[in-house]
């Protein structure tokens, strides 16, 4: 394999970095926006700029800093961060131009404040998809957990408060209870935090003290919101609606799932799991926490609450799939951090949408929606779609390969969970969907008033949408980039 090495991973994290002193001293909004932007778009040119060089098999390094003998801050461009870096830098510009007709919609106060931790959370982000090792990896994730902060306690009240202690107290507190001292550990067993194609930890210590790592790093990288550390999620609900879509599909939630899949695959390596036999309890941790996530979304009235415990089913998915050891379910495992990414964003620009144009947030207040707004409720459906895994929508492959990576691995047990999810899925979106759309006249329980909200909500929310459906008809290049993962593990 090729090795390159260039600044471009270190320039992709500084993108939006670097714009957060401009951002500080605009004091017109228009400026402080355009920039935003302008900020947005370089990130992704620099980040498209290096996929042509890891679909043709290379990898990109850069080096920053000697730390430790073995370790440094050092960024590595490989088809998982790529992949992971491809959908966040995308999703960061439709995101910023729903977050102007959010903000201004609503007359949100700190608007600046906001825009620019929402810059160095994405910055945080980028880290930690091309970090090469697992402290640069951990510097960038603790960097993510103290710049969300502001973020989830935006409204300054009360509530907002109680659940940025909540947040920083199962964020901040998992990682340096559990991930710091399980660094320590790997590094003197092995003398090095280099991720590897098969990890790096194989023959360096007994099966109990690997068993005691992987519990240290399964659960310490608690945005991955595996149960039972995952009720900071719900708590930070109370954000504004597109910090929620960051939460849950551009930044914070994929950082948990994405640490821990650099865990499984760069630090443990899947033939060494396979040969310790740790996938059992892998499956088993992920299954559980699918299926009653799901079946606490069914009881939510509060529609991102109820989104919010669909996105802790829905990661899980992805750690499943890495945990079947096969490659077919790892290709459907990696998928699904994109599939899931355009989905589920785009449920939380529909239910901010709603809450700027009629100002209500539960389901029970939503009867004929659809005949008010139904260009946001026919994204609503089509994104439930993609999240239950049906055609025509990119969810229905990532599915569709985790289903077939079950059977790959005579899981049978797994093949029953993805689909009983799936109808849980069913269960909790359809009927949304149903009471929007096909109700009596009498019961629609809006004004004839009620519109669909400003272009720059309605529109981010169409496009994600669309995105969806493409998906389904073309997966490129996160398809091939998934593929390539699978091929780097298992040297096929």
């Amino acid at each position: 394999m090729e090795t390159i090495t260039s600044i471009k991973p270190l320039l992709a994290v500084l993108a939006s970095l670097l714009i957060t002193p401009v951002l500080l001293s605009s004091r017109n909004p228009n400026v402080r926006e355009a920039w935003t932007f302008v900020a947005a778009a370089a990130k992704f040119t620099i980040v498209a700029s290096m996929l042509p060089a890891i679909l043709g098999g290379a990898e990109i390094v850069y080096t920053l800093a000697e730390v430790l003998p073995g370790v440094a801050i050092k960024f590595r461009v490989d088809a998982l961060g790529m992949l992971f870096a491809l959908v966040s830098s995308t999703l960061w510009i439709v995101t910023t131009a729903y977050s102007i007709g959010y903000m201004r919609g609503l007359r949100e106060h700190d608007q600046t404040k906001y825009f620019c931790f929402f810059a160095l959370a994405l910055s945080a982000t980028t880290g930690v998809a091309f970090s090469a090792n697992l402290l640069t990896l951990y510097l960038f994730y603790e960097m993510l957990s103290f710049v969300t902060y502001p973020l989830v306690t935006h409204h300054r009240d009360e509530e907002a408060r109680r659940s940025g202690r909540k947040y920083l107290l199962y964020i901040v507190g998992t990682s340096i209870a559990f991930v710091l001292p399980a660094m320590l550990i790997c590094y003197s067993l092995s003398g090095t935090l280099e991720f590897g194609k098969q990890g790096f930890l194989a023959g360096t210590a007994s099966s109990p003290l690997m068993g005691i790592l992987l519990v240290l790093l399964l659960f310490g990288f608690a945005k991955a919101a595996i149960m039972p550390l995952h009720s900071w999620l719900p708590a930070a609900m109370v954000a504004p609606t597109p910090v929620s879509a960051l939460l849950h599909a551009v930044a914070v939630v994929k950082v948990g799932v994405f640490s821990v899949l650099r865990v499984l695959t760069g630090v443990f390596g899947t033939d060494f799991l396979q040969s310790l036999d740790f996938s059992p309890f892998i499956l088993v941790v992920a299954s559980v926490t699918i299926l009653v996530g799901s079946f606490i979304a069914l009881s939510q009235d509060n529609l991102k609450r109820l989104l919010a415990f669909s996105t802790i089913a829905q990661l899980s998915y992805i750690v499943l799939g890495v945990g079947l050891l096969s490659s077919k379910g790892m290709v459907g495992g990696i998928l699904h951090i994109a599939m899931h990414a355009f989905g589920k964003i785009t449920l939380f620009f529909c239910a901010g949408a709603i809450a700027v144009a009629t100002g209500r947030k539960n389901i029970s207040e939503m009867v004929g929606i659809g005949r008010r707004m139904p260009v946001t409720m026919a994204a609503f459906f089509i994104a439930s779609l993609s999240i239950i895994g049906m055609p025509p929508c990119g969810g229905f492959i990532s599915k569709w390969y985790l289903m077939l990576g079950s059977l790959e691995a005579n899981q049978l047990p797994i093949l029953f969970v993805l689909a009983f999810s799936s109808l849980l899925n069913a269960a909790y979106f359809m009927p949304i969907v149903y009471r929007a759309f096909f109700c009596r006249p009498e019961e629609v329980m809006f004004e004839k008033g009620v519109q669909e909200a400003p272009l720059f909500c309605l529109v981010p929310l169409v496009l994600t949408a669309l995105i969806s459906v493409i998906l389904f008809f073309y997966p490129q290049p996160f398809f091939t980039l998934a593929t390539l993962v699978v091929q780097g593990i298992t040297g096929t």
